[in-house]
């Protein structure tokens, strides 16, 4: 475990949300420049600070590095106590990234509540990064829990004509499936002699039936948050009503808190129950990479369409963690990271058209090609990322869960891989009915092109998705040794 010399994590954490709440404090409508300028700035700046963790992670070192850790509650034995490992090292700089193109998103498309706006999303990236670094079970909680309430205003205020109705779906879905896991966190608190230290619960010999209620409170949170099948129907309501930002944000970053839960909590402090109920989880993976993915198909909405292939992308990834071979895992941190880039960048490329036709049916559009060619251009590049195309991002993870599932049972690699040809489907599909053919009415015919802003922030997620999924290896090499100790430890306790 390295001690960080300067609190770099502290500094990714607290930023954003020092930059947010000084933007809702002093910032009004009657200067939206100068909002929309320091939301830029504290966005950059936060990003910036992610530099050195990327630059100064050890890949072969084995536990966490850039430790902090000071009493805050000391009563209660609650500490603050922040550390990073593979598997949670590229989340950090993605939120950053994420929240810096959602700025620039939303810099001529919101007029009302700019401050407001602005600062709840930097406030939400420094929670969703507390998430990923907090290593006290009380601290972990708090951040993700808190992560609820700006995206809930997010919806509730910016979204659409339903927003009410989803923002309150959307609280209620996640907040009460996060309540067991509470639960959990206290049950083990005591079991652990009065300790919240997360690592050390990695360690506690706990029964097969204890492990198993805490496998399931877990469950309950992180299965909503990914969101698994059957607890999906949150996703698409909260997708289609949330403005583009919020939407980016929720399919971008909100999502993985889910992915990283099982990590961190299910897999290493639950392992003989992850073995024993593993089935069941392959097989929950399975239905929502197959039947939501034929769901994707038929959608007439495309915010819809987008939020149920997230739904079916994140299925491969729950679907590596519990095959439990470092090939699959791997697979599933790298679908993870690919799907922040270009998830975020389909419901940007949606924001855009909307922006300019106030539109998301399907049917609405036709033959954009003709007038907003750069923007095809990258739609089309995105779209076929989505689908898994070789040479793009989203082709790494699902590769490698493939392969680990092969390795693990034929069959189940079988039917992982016809995600393939369903994504292909939903995505090409979509994209010939949106971009190609001729202008398919006066509206489209009206339509201008990608302006210097929107090249730029799209022009910035083609080049993260192309270049990961060229050279994989910073990412694939950072987490190798973290996903094989975990591995190492899972196994080792099921010999036990």
């Amino acid at each position: 475990m390295m001690q960080s010399t300067f609190p770099l994590l502290s500094l990714a954490i607290w930023m954003p949300i020092a930059f947010g709440l000084f933007i809702l404090a002093y910032g009004s409508d009657k200067s939206p420049g100068i909002v929309r300028g320091m939301a830029l700035v504290g966005s950059v700046a936060s990003f910036l600070v992610t530099f050195p963790l990327m630059q100064n992670f050890d890949s072969a070192a084995h536990g966490m590095q850039f430790v902090e850790r000071f009493a805050w509650i000391e009563r209660f034995n609650i500490h603050y106590y922040l550390g990073i490992d593979g598997l949670s090292l590229w989340f950090v700089p993605l939120t950053a990234f994420i929240t810096v193109m959602v700025v620039i998103s939303a810099w001529q498309v919101i007029e009302k509540r700019v401050a407001q706006y602005m600062g709840a999303f930097l406030v939400l990236s420094g929670l969703m990064i507390g998430v990923f670094c907090a290593l006290d079970g009380l601290l972990f909680y708090v951040f993700f829990e808190s992560t609820l309430v700006p995206m809930f205003i997010i919806i509730g205020v910016w979204g659409g004509a339903n927003r009410v109705y989803a923002a309150i779906k959307f609280f209620l879905y996640t907040f009460l499936g996060s309540l067991l896991t509470l639960v959990a966190i206290l049950y083990l608190y005591f079991k652990s002699g009065g300790s919240f230290d997360i690592l050390a619960w990695h360690r506690l010999p706990l029964p097969m039936s204890t492990q198993i209620m805490l496998f399931f409170a877990f469950l309950m949170a992180f299965a909503v948050k990914v969101p698994m099948w059957p607890v999906h129907t949150w996703l698409p309501d909260a997708h289609v009503e949330a403005p583009t930002g919020g939407s980016v944000v929720l399919a971008a970053i909100m999502l993985k808190l889910g992915g990283y839960g099982f990590l961190r909590f299910s897999l290493p402090i639950a392992p003989d129950a992850s073995h024993y109920l593993s089935g069941m989880m392959i097989t929950l993976s399975l239905i929502a990479v197959i039947y939501v993915g034929l769901v994707a198909l038929v959608q007439t909405d495309m915010k819809k369409l987008v939020a149920y292939s997230s739904i079916a992308h994140m299925g491969f990834v729950t679907l590596g963690f519990f095959i439990f071979n470092d090939v699959a895992v791997q697979g599933g941190l790298a679908q993870m990271i690919s799907h922040g880039f270009v998830s975020g960048a389909m419901f940007l490329c949606i924001g855009v058209l909307y922006d300019r036709m106030h539109s998301r049916q399907i049917v609405d559009y036709g033959g954009v090609v003709n007038k907003m060619p750069r923007f095809a251009a990258l739609f089309v590049l995105f779209s076929l990322a989505n689908a898994g195309l070789p040479g793009t991002s989203g082709f790494i993870g699902e590769f490698l869960v493939i392969l680990g599932a092969v390795k693990f049972n034929f069959w189940i690699g079988m039917l992982a891989a016809t995600a393939l040809i369903l994504g292909a489907a939903y995505s090409l599909w979509l994209v010939k009915r949106v971009i190609f053919g001729a202008v398919a009415n006066k509206h489209v015919a009206e339509l201008v092109d990608l302006n210097g802003r929107e090249f730029a922030m799209l022009g910035l997620l083609a080049i993260a998705v192309i270049a990961m999924g060229l050279y994989p290896a910073p990412f694939t090499d950072a987490m190798q040794t973290s996903v094989t100790d975990l591995l190492k430890h899972v196994a080792v306790s099921k010999l036990n």
